[in-house]
């Protein structure tokens, strides 16, 4: 049996019987708000204003007052029926389909004692088509499979940086940080994701990260220092989190850039600068959220309290863009 699936810009598309939305609309050419497509991350969390869904698998992410509210995650319910979502076709990014190449390690380099940069190049006649924002999948010797934002705008050498957290006990970490060589053949699947600049019209852009959240916020940054034709803020606000003073491991350089660089610290009491959570200095600095765009980037606690506040702080719910970093299995 199949179904439709009407979006608010009238756009619509079929499901078929046990088919995810979200991959419906993918397999049709409809791009709706995603990342991990494993009901983990919560960003593809829409409203149904009419119409019935049934969960495939579990919404871990999914609060009960979201599901009393009509939201469900697209990635884990189909249509019983027509449905009407309360969603866009995101097709205007320029966003295009993800692909399978073959990529070899370009280069090695710790950035901490326990995040290292990877760099990938692809054959010279398939460079990756991305967003800076977007992450890619890298599928080791094995057939493991682990998802890295990319850390940098597009180069014209297509050399693709990943920034990698050594995860104790975990498969690939043994590999990244204990047998990669400079020229290991790999394959990657990308570019993944919905996390990249809108079109909208705002004065202020306010980045979050925390650990290696970081780096999808670097390619952006990247991308309005390099890109002239790109839409330009009043004020650029970067918060980044992390425990210690080592895990700031990169300082941005953009002097073209109306950039405010402000390091978080929750677990340095000798820390000279500020301590706390990334989004209580932002609220603690009193930006005017009523004119600005957010993109948080990093663990899934820091994104859900951080749209929470800032939303009671006179955030527009539709100026929230985020990439939760989900934990994958060993």
């Amino acid at each position: 049996m199949t179904n439709k699936v009407f979006l608010s810009n009238g756009r619509s598309f079929d499901v078929d019987e046990g088919q995810t939305i979200l991959s419906a609309a993918v397999r049709q050419g409809v791009l709706l708000e995603h990342s991990c497509r494993t009901g983990r991350c919560g960003v593809c969390r829409v409203k149904v204003e009419q119409g019935a869904t049934e969960a495939l698998v579990p919404e871990d992410s999914l609060a009960d007052t979201d599901s009393s509210d009509g939201y469900i995650l697209t990635c884990c319910r189909t249509a019983i029926g027509d449905v009407l979502l309360a969603a866009e076709d995101l097709g205007e990014l320029g966003i295009v389909s993800a692909k399978t190449l073959p990529c070899r390690i370009d280069a090695l380099r710790y950035l901490s004692d326990d995040v290292l940069e990877v760099v990938l190049r692809t054959p010279p006649a398939s460079k990756l088509e991305y967003l800076p924002g977007q992450y890619i999948d890298v599928i080791g010797v094995s057939g493991i499979r682990r998802s890295y934002s990319i850390a940098n705008a597009r180069r014209e050498d297509g050399k693709i940086a990943l920034h990698i957290r050594k995860v104790d006990g975990g498969r690939m970490s043994q590999y990244w940080f204990g047998e990669a060589k400079v020229n290991d053949l790999l394959r990657l699947e990308g570019a993944l994701g919905t996390f990249c600049l809108r079109s909208g019209v705002a004065k202020s852009l306010v980045l979050l990260a925390t650990g290696t959240g970081i780096a999808p916020l670097k390619a952006i940054l990247e991308q309005l220092a390099a890109d002239t034709a790109c839409k330009q803020y009043d004020q650029i606000y970067l918060y980044w989190g992390g425990r210690i003073e080592k895990d700031i491991y990169w300082r941005p350089d953009f002097p073209k850039l109306p950039l405010f660089f402000t390091p978080v610290l929750s677990r340095c009491s000798t820390f000279k600068g500020r301590t706390g959570y990334v989004q209580q200095a932002v609220l603690a600095d009193s930006i005017d959220l009523t004119s600005a765009e957010v993109y948080a980037c990093g663990s899934d606690v820091m994104i859900r309290s951080a749209l929470e506040s800032m939303l009671a702080a006179g955030l527009d719910k539709n100026k929230f863009y985020s990439d939760a970093f989900v934990s994958s299995s060993l």
